[in-house]
């Protein structure tokens, strides 16, 4: 009558090591953990070694950052900490967590050095072009509307205190991060990896990428494709070699609504509050950080090829330009991205290597 009770500490011990025999497990090589976020996904490919509970815990502390990215600067939710900035009075400062601090400090600065390209106040616009949180019909918005939003916007309704850590809208203003928390993330997820002494690894946020080691642990680079301008599919047109390094990509081809005919981008020029109409279809920018990459890329986008091409030059951008043709597409590099990449590669692709001085010709051309 005893022997099953006896039995029972027994049963618990082999059900114990088995859970831990589990978890000690090696995983074979590439682990990839996967998932939505941000309305969009996020991939981790990783090479080191890892137990099958080594992984489990990797992937909680990837969907804890991205949570956190969430909760602060996510226009989605209203409890995120940049809800609750936009709604603070406007000229009383706020103060703020390091993170959402330091994305607005990059925003601040490309939305300066773009001349307005990029404008991280540009909230209301992006809400009446329904692309933002609004839910907005998708239709035209009508000029009167147009130009009461268009007026709030400008890098100077838009305060930070570097030493308070605190910022402050001077207008009705609604601050989006559409252009540059994403980078935030994809950085985060690297840090996080970092920390935990991983080595080789490739962040896909939504299309950004951060490749760090090499795709076999030892001499082989990542390598990703640059995608064709296509509506209608995902093709990659250019494949390059990635390593310790990230690349952000802004493009017109994929959100955007047709009425009468026309197509409206979701990339709006801030200054002028309408959908971007130039022949540029896309832009990735190559950089340590994804933030700045993505903040970057948007405001190439803005500028077009020509304006765009002066601005990365000045600013040694590795960037790559894919523009519209008739028949298809070209495509555009800085000096910058052969230094990187090399001129064999640059050749092999048949990218053409911006000049710099007609493109200053040219720019000065439009601005006449």
């Amino acid at each position: 009558m005893i022997r099953p009770l006896l039995l029972l500490p027994t049963l618990l011990l082999l059900l114990a090591l088995s859970a831990c025999s589990e978890r000690d497990r090696p995983l074979d090589a590439p682990v990839r953990l996967e998932g939505a976020i941000f309305g969009s996904f996020y991939q981790v490919t990783i090479v080191d070694p890892l137990t099958r509970g080594e992984a489990s815990a990797l992937e909680e502390g990837i969907l804890g950052e991205l949570e956190a990215v969430d909760a602060s600067m996510s226009l989605y939710r209203d409890d995120s900490e940049l809800m609750a900035f936009n709604q603070a009075p406007t000229g009383e400062w706020q103060p703020l967590s390091d993170a959402l601090y330091e994305v607005l400090a990059i925003g601040r600065t490309v939305a300066v050095e773009s001349g307005g390209a990029f404008d991280m106040t540009i909230g209301g616009l992006v809400n009446l072009w329904s692309f933002g949180a609004e839910a907005r019909p998708r239709e035209v918005p009508a000029d009167a509307e147009l130009a009461r939003r268009l007026a709030q916007v400008g890098t100077d309704a838009l305060e930070l205190d570097a030493q308070q850590r605190e910022a402050r809208r001077t207008r009705e203003v609604t601050v989006d991060l559409g252009g540059v928390a994403k980078g935030h993330a994809t950085d985060r997820v690297a840090a996080f990896l970092d920390a935990e002494g991983v080595e080789h690894y490739l962040v896909n946020l939504g299309g950004d990428l951060l490749a760090s080691g090499y795709r076999d642990g030892e001499k082989e680079p990542w390598r990703i494709g640059i995608e064709a301008p296509l509506e209608d599919r995902q093709e990659a047109q250019y494949m390059l070699s990635l390593h310790d390094i990230s690349v952000a990509t802004s493009g017109d081809y994929r959100n955007y609504f047709e009425e009468e005919g026309r197509r409206y981008s979701h990339t709006l020029d801030p200054r002028n509050g309408r959908p971007i109409t130039h022949r540029l279809a896309s832009v990735s920018v190559f950089h340590t950080s994804n933030a700045w990459a993505d903040a970057w890329a948007t405001a190439l986008t803005v500028l077009g090829e020509e304006a765009g091409m002066v601005l990365a030059r000045e600013h040694q951008l590795s960037a790559l330009m894919i523009l519209r043709e008739e028949d298809g597409w070209t495509s555009r590099v800085t000096p910058a991205f052969v230094e990187q990449f090399g001129k064999a590669r640059v050749e092999e692709l048949g990218l053409e290597v911006a000049d710099s001085n007609a493109s200053r010709q040219n720019e000065q051309q439009d601005q006449e």
